[in-house]
C-alpha cells in the first residue's frame, strides 16, 4: 500500500469510525430513551416524510406511528405487559415494523420468526419464548399448521389477512383502536436495557437460538450503520431481504429511519426484479448480505442494472472472487462491506473499499473496539490454551477465531453481550479468562485473519472448516479456488468420511450450466489449491438450497455424503489414479469405502 493510499484508509477509517461511534455513544448515554420515543420523535419532526413503501402499504412516519399505537392498545388490551413476548410470523410488508413497534410501545418484546420454517423448528422458535399471542400472516399458515401439535405454549392466535379455524382476525381489532399516542398512565416503564425483539440465529445446522435484541442494541444498530453509510432525508433504500432477521428487519430499515429516508420493502428478493425495482423506487442504496451479489452475477444483462441512482451497497459477505466483478458490471460507486452479528460485540467496518476484506481496526481504535484472533484447535473446536492457561493470540495472516471483549461501559458501547432467551445458549458464547482471571470475551465462531495493517479477512465458519490428511480446509477458500471455471456457476464446500480415514474429504455440491467438464476440474485446481485442499468428490445440483439470509446449507449434504444409493444427482470422484473426475456408480463407490485407494 503506498503513502497516499494510505493516508487515504486511515483518514477514511478515522472519519468513518468517529461518525459510527459517536452515533452509538449517544445511544449507550440515554439509557432513559428506548425505540418507541425514537418513533414518537420521527413522527414528529418527519411527520409526512414517506418512511416505509411496502407491497401491500406505504406509510408516513406519522402513519407508521399511529399504527403502532393501534397495535399497542391491541396487545395491552390483550394482556400483554413487560416481560410478555408476542410472536411474529409475518412476510415482508411496512406492517411487520408497525406491528413489533406497537408491542414494545405495550411493553412487551416481539419474538420474529422466520417464515421458512415448518415443524419442529418453528414449535421450537415458538416454545422457547414462551409467546404469550401469535400473530400469523394468512400467506404463513400452512407452515404454522405443521408445528401447531409441537407447540408446548397454547398462545392466542391471531391471523392477518384471512379468518382461520381457531383464531381470531387481526386487522378489524387493530383498525378499531385509537391511534393517538399512549397517554402516561397507559405507558409502561421501560429503559434501554430492556428486551425489545428476539431475532433468531439462521445457521446451518441445529435448531435456531433466540437472541434478545434490547431497545438499546436495537437502537445503536441504526444509528451506528446509518452513521457509517452517512444516510440523510433525502435517501431510499432497497430491502429485500427478510425482516425477520436483524439484517432485513432492523439495520437496512433503520439506517433509512435513524435520519428521515424512505425504505422500499420487497416482499422477498428476486435477481430478475431487483434493479427493476430499484429504478422505479428511485433508490440510492441497497442491502445485500450472503450469495445475493452472485445471483445477481448470474443474470442476464439489463439496461436498469446500470441506470439507477445507487450510491452506496452496505452489507456482509461479498466473497472477493466476485467484488470487482460486481462493483464494476453494476456501476456501484460505494461498496461498505461490514462484519456483525445479530448476538455479536464483534464490528469490523471497511470503510476504504479494500477488495476481500471484512473490516478493519487501525491501531489507534484497537482500545474502542477490543477484539482478538486467538488459535484455534479444529479437532477438538475450541481456542488453543498456552502453557500458563491463556489464550494464544494468532500472527499476522495467521487464521483464528475471533473473540471481543464483553464490557458495559458507554465509553465501548460496542462491546456489550445481551445474550439469548436461553441461559445455557448465552454461556456457551461466553470464553472467560482468556488473558487473565475473571474477564469474558465473546466468541464469534468465525474464523479470521488479521494482516498487519489490520484488515480482518474471513476464512470460514467454525464448524465448516475440516480436516483432511493433517491439514486444515477452508470451505470458503476452495469455492472461490473453483471461481471461473467454465460452467460452474455455484459451489458449497464440505467434508464427509471416508471409512478407515482420519479427518474428513472435501466434497463440493456445485450448480453448473451446460459448458461444465468435470474432468478437467482437477487440473484446473492444481495451482489454485495445496493438494489437500483439492475436492474428492463434486456433486451436480440444479440449483442450491439457502438459507433465508443466503448463506448455503450444509448439513443435509453432509449426511448424504457421497453414496450413489443415497443421492440423486449426478456425482463424481477425483480418482488419485488417473488424477481426473470419474462418475461414481456403486461399483467405484464399493472400490473407495473398501480401501482400494490411497488418498
Amino acid at each position: 500500500m503506498g503513502i497516499i493510499q494510505r493516508i487515504k484508509s486511515e483518514y477514511l477509517y478515522l472519519t468513518g469510525a468517529i461518525r459510527a461511534l459517536k452515533s452509538v455513544t449517544q445511544v449507550a448515554e440515554a439509557p432513559d430513551v428506548t425505540i418507541v420515543d425514537r418513533v414518537e420523535e420521527w413522527a414528529i419532526k418527519w411527520a409526512d416524510n414517506t418512511a416505509l413503501i411496502g407491497p401491500r402499504e406505504t406509510y408516513t412516519y406519522s402513519q407508521l406511528n399511529a399504527r403502532a399505537n393501534q397495535y399497542a392498545r391491541w396487545a395491552i388490551e390483550n394482556g400483554v405487559t413487560k416481560g410478555d413476548t408476542v410472536a411474529l410470523l409475518m412476510l415482508n410488508r411496512a406492517e411487520y415494523m408497525a406491528a413489533w413497534i406497537g408491542v414494545a410501545k405495550a411493553g412487551g418484546a416481539t419474538a420474529c420468526l422466520n417464515t421458512h420454517l415448518t415443524d419442529k423448528a418453528l414449535a421450537h422458535c415458538i416454545n422457547i419464548v414462551d409467546a404469550k399471542l401469535l400473530i400469523i400472516d394468512d400467506a404463513c399458515w400452512d407452515n404454522f399448521l405443521t408445528a401447531r401439535k409441537q407447540m408446548e405454549q397454547k398462545p392466542a392466535i391471531w391471523c392477518l389477512g384471512g379468518k382461520r379455524r381457531g383464531t381470531k382476525e387481526l386487522a378489524p381489532a387493530i383498525d378499531a383502536q385509537d391511534a393517538s399516542n399512549l397517554s402516561s398512565d397507559q405507558k409502561t416503564p421501560l429503559t434501554s436495557s430492556d428486551t425489545c425483539l428476539f431475532i433468531y440465529t439462521s445457521g446451518t445446522t441445529g435448531l435456531p437460538k433466540a437472541a434478545k435484541l434490547t431497545h438499546y442494541r436495537t437502537q445503536s444498530i441504526m444509528a451506528g450503520f446509518s452513521a457509517a453509510g452517512k444516510f440523510t432525508p433525502s435517501d431510499r433504500i432497497y430491502v429485500c431481504l427478510p425482516m425477520y432477521h436483524t439484517t432485513g428487519g432492523i439495520l437496512a430499515p433503520g439506517s433509512c429511519l435513524w435520519h428521515g429516508g424512505s425504505v422500499v420493502l420487497a416482499e422477498k428478493f428476486s435477481a430478475t426484479n431487483f434493479w427493476d425495482d430499484i429504478v422505479h423506487n428511485q433508490c440510492t442504496a441497497f442491502q445485500y448480505i450472503g450469495e445475493l451479489c452472485r445471483y445477481l452475477l448470474n443474470t442476464p444483462e439489463t439496461a436498469n442494472e446500470t441506470r439507477h441512482n445507487i450510491r452506496i451497497a452496505s452489507g456482509n459477505g461479498l466473497r472477493p472472487d466476485i467484488w470487482e466483478e460486481f462493483q464494476a458490471r453494476f456501476k456501484v460507486p460505494q461498496i461498505l462491506e461490514w462484519y456483525a452479528a445479530t448476538e455479536g460485540n464483534a464490528v469490523y467496518f471497511n470503510f476504504d473499499q479494500k477488495v476481500g476484506a471484512v473490516g478493519r481496526v487501525p491501531k489507534w481504535a484497537e482500545k474502542k473496539f477490543v477484539t482478538e484472533v486467538v488459535e484455534f484447535d479444529i479437532d477438538e473446536e475450541k481456542p488453543v490454551r498456552g502453557l500458563d492457561g491463556f489464550c494464544v493470540k494468532c500472527a499476522p495472516g495467521e487464521p483464528g477465531e475471533v473473540i471481543s471483549k464483553i464490557l458495559n461501559d458507554p465509553k465501548r458501547p460496542s462491546q456489550r453481550f445481551d445474550g439469548y432467551a436461553d441461559k445455557a445458549a448465552t454461556d456457551k458464547k461466553v470464553l472467560r479468562d482468556a488473558f487473565e482471571k475473571g474477564d469474558a470475551w465473546f466468541r464469534t465462531g468465525d474464523l479470521m485473519r488479521k494482516d498487519k495493517l489490520g484488515y480482518m479477512y474471513f476464512v470460514d465458519r467454525i464448524g465448516d472448516t475440516f480436516r483432511w490428511k493433517g491439514e486444515n480446509v477452508a470451505t470458503s477458500e476452495v469455492s472461490e479456488a473453483c471461481t471461473g471455471y467454465p460452467g460452474l456457476k455455484e459451489a458449497n464446500v464440505y467434508g464427509v468420511a471416508i471409512p478407515g480415514m482420519d479427518g474428513r474429504a472435501g466434497m463440493a455440491a456445485l450448480v453448473t450450466d451446460k459448458d461444465f467438464d468435470p474432468v478437467n476440474l482437477a487440473q484446473y485446481l492444481k495451482g489454485r489449491l495445496p493438494s489437500y485442499a483439492h475436492p474428492v468428490f463434486i456433486r451436480i445440483k440444479p440449483d442450491m438450497e439457502i438459507t433465508g439470509t443466503f448463506k448455503q446449507r450444509k448439513v443435509d449434504l453432509v449426511k448424504e455424503g457421497f453414496d450413489p444409493e443415497k443421492v440423486e444427482d449426478q456425482l463424481y470422484f477425483n480418482n488419485p489414479q488417473s488424477g481426473k473426475f470419474e462418475p461414481l456408480d456403486k461399483a467405484l463407490f464399493d472400490r473407495i469405502i473398501g480401501g482400494e485407494f490411497r488418498f
